[in-house]
């Protein structure tokens, strides 16, 4: 069983407290082109959650300002580890979808892949590497919740096995009138490690609707199982071109030796 987190739109009161953690934990930078918190707020490759502010009306038709944290979903079935030949991406044990640097070729197919538009790259690096939120895989094999889910005061996040997440959502959802009726990742894309519940709209909150429910490599998998033998074959054909090149060239420069002496 896979670990997931209960996230609680209507509680969030915007403090931020999750987007300092994450940086303190995983030791990245502040972003100077995009700050972690405000109004259209970007996932980069240094920051690898933020929390975007939403103005918009309550279930009673009031003007009301809702906060949304936003992080990788940790797919039950992610497309990004299925796109990636190299081995780049893995999803652990408990449902974490990690990546490892030292396997990543650069190919940016993870990123092509992710119907969340998840993974960043480091454009302004001379070696540069795809980042996203590695949901603190080090402490949840320990037992431990992320470190936004543990800092969060106003009781935002429920974390734990993710079947007992989605049925604590059910539960809420069922008792309490103010919350649509609907949870966000729970069929999005075969299902998300990540789980919300919201008492507006989440078309107004900028959720991406109409996904499939459908795990995405199930549409892909035949393709993508033959990308490391065309990159292969592709590899051998340029390195054929170079070293025939190479050889004409050498005996051009033959010829034009002999037709002087």
């Amino acid at each position: 069983m896979s670990k997931g987190v209960l996230v609680d739109l209507s509680k969030c009161v915007g403090c931020g407290s999750c987007t300092v953690a994450c940086k303190l934990w995983n030791e990245t930078q502040w972003d100077d082109k995009y700050p972690a918190m405000g109004m259209d707020i970007k996932l980069t490759d240094k920051n690898w959650t933020v929390v975007n502010f939403h103005q918009v009306k309550d279930s009673e038709g009031q003007p009301a300002w809702r906060f949304v944290k936003e992080q990788c979903f940790h797919c039950q079935d992610p497309a990004c580890v299925s796109a990636c030949f190299a081995k780049a991406f893995q999803r652990d044990k408990n449902g974490s979808v990690i990546y490892y640097p030292y396997l990543c070729v650069g190919c940016r197919y993870c990123m092509v892949a992710c119907p969340f538009n998840i993974p960043k790259f480091e454009w302004e690096k001379a070696f540069p590497l795809v980042t996203k939120c590695q949901m603190c895989s080090t402490k949840v094999d320990k037992g431990e919740a992320p470190a936004c889910v543990s800092v969060c005061p106003a009781d935002v996040f429920k974390f734990g096995e993710r079947e007992d997440m989605l049925q604590a959502a059910k539960d809420i959802i069922a008792k309490d009138s103010k919350y649509v009726n609907y949870i966000y990742g729970e069929k999005e894309v075969g299902g998300t490690g990540w789980l919300y519940i919201s008492d507006v709209p989440f078309e107004q909150l900028g959720f991406k609707m109409g996904l499939t429910q459908q795990p995405l490599p199930s549409f892909t998998s035949g393709f993508l199982h033959s990308t490391p033998y065309v990159a292969i074959t592709w590899g051998v054909v340029l390195t054929g071109l170079y070293h025939y090149t190479k050889r004409r060239n050498q005996i051009s420069k033959e010829d034009k030796k002999n037709i002087k002496a």
